[in-house]
């Protein structure tokens, strides 16, 4: 549903002026009910200048009329052409202040770990503009010495919901073309469900003992009866009357 230009202004032109329910207005304005009702306590919108719906074309005293009769009715915003296509934000995605100073970390996580991503993609994610992801992609950028790979959700740039969806767009992009895969670009392509639902990959032991029993499947391997087990005591067996050579006299005694 569209909703008015300077929708807590036009709150408080109603809250004063009319006799509409806090509940109407809330979902008119859409804002909360709560909000609506700290306007009309004084709480909230302290000083902001109340904005005629009526006088703007927004709102026809007939709607407004039959919303103070009935106070199930619910307010209906009068056509403007000239608004048409006014939430449809078109441009990067606005990013706060305080954290575009990160958003070259998380562009460079992003060539990083998902090369699949399209500049385009990579520019909705976090809000850039193309050139300054071409050239961090190609290292030209005059901060790429000290920048350091950052996971854009762990920065609030972007949502997991988002990322994945992305990931999933270029996975299917990528099966369409019919282009082949390593491994290591599979395991991008995965989603964060489906990456958490997989068996753990079995780990090389880091110490030199057990390597000789470690394999990389879970069945264990059969052991050959043929070969002959040797303990430790046939390596320092002594030779036949090495013994008997001790217990002899010596003649000279």
């Amino acid at each position: 549903m569209a909703k008015p230009l300077m929708a807590k202004a036009t709150a408080v032109w109603l809250v004063d002026n009319t006799t509409i329910s806090f509940k109407q207005i809330a979902d008119f304005v859409g804002m909360h009910e709560l909000e609506v009702q700290g306007i009309a306590d004084g709480d909230v919108a302290a000083g902001v200048k109340g904005f005629d719906p009526i006088a703007n074309n927004q709102l026809t005293q007939e709607e407004i009329d039959a919303a103070q009769n009935n106070p199930l009715h619910k307010l209906k915003l009068k056509f403007n052409p000239s608004a048409a296509g006014e939430e449809k934000r078109r441009g990067p995605r606005y990013t706060p202040l305080s954290k575009r100073q990160d958003r070259p970390n998380s562009i460079l996580w992003l060539v990083k770990f998902h090369p699949e991503l399209s500049d385009g993609q990579i520019a909705k994610l976090v809000g850039t503009t193309k050139p300054t992801i071409q050239s961090i992609r190609e290292r030209t950028h005059w901060n790429i010495a000290n920048m350091q790979p950052i996971d854009p959700v762990a920065l609030g740039l972007c949502k997991q919901s988002e990322l994945d969806t992305a990931v999933q767009k270029a996975a299917a992009k990528k099966a369409a073309e019919g282009g082949v895969m390593s491994d290591d670009e599979r395991r991008k392509l995965v989603s964060t469900e489906q990456s958490l639902e997989m068996d753990a990959a079995p780990k090389i032991p880091t110490a030199i003992e057990g390597l000789e029993t470690f394999s990389l499947s879970d069945e264990p391997s059969d052991e050959k009866d043929d070969e002959p087990i040797l303990d430790a005591d046939s390596f320092f067996n002594l030779p036949k009357g090495g013994a008997d050579d001790e217990d002899e006299e010596d003649p000279r005694t």
